[in-house]
């Protein structure tokens, strides 16, 4: 239809014509209400980021102290295993308090039986690193 029958057409339905092709013979227009369309087109980049956001993975901490008891300790196990099944990579954290420095051995051993625990299915970032207080390593999912 030609461009003055489009433009009379829109403007009885109270809505916009948008150009879709200029560079097209005859130009390619549509009829749409603009408002409506540009907050289409919000929602959906908001829903394209948040979903981008969502694959990034977090690396998610884990502080353990010398003195945990075994049931403690198998909820932070279990707690670091769901942190690694959603795909988010986790940094265990053995806290040392005051005299216990003097015994490093003790958190080598606990930090070894967490990832022990842990199982077969992680992969281990590097060596384990003493940070001032805190024995400390990442793992994340195979």
């Amino acid at each position: 239809m030609s461009s003055k029958e489009a433009q009379s057409l829109a403007r009885d339905q109270g809505v916009d014509l948008v150009e879709i092709a200029a560079n097209a013979n005859p130009p390619v227009v549509k009829i749409i209400d603009w408002g409506k369309y540009q907050y289409q087109k919000m929602k959906e980049e908001a829903r394209n980021r948040k979903k981008a956001r969502e694959k990034q993975s977090e690396l998610k901490q884990m502080k353990i102290g010398l003195k945990i008891s075994d049931n403690d300790l198998n909820i932070k196990v279990r707690k670091i295993r769901g942190f690694l099944d959603d795909g988010d990579r986790a940094k265990i954290m053995i806290v040392f308090r005051g005299r216990e420095m003097a015994h490093k051995e003790i958190g080598q051993e606990l930090l070894d039986k967490v990832l022990n625990l842990l199982g077969e299915d992680i992969i281990i970032e590097g060596k384990p690193q003493f940070n001032g207080r805190n024995l400390s390593v990442g793992v994340r999912k195979k």
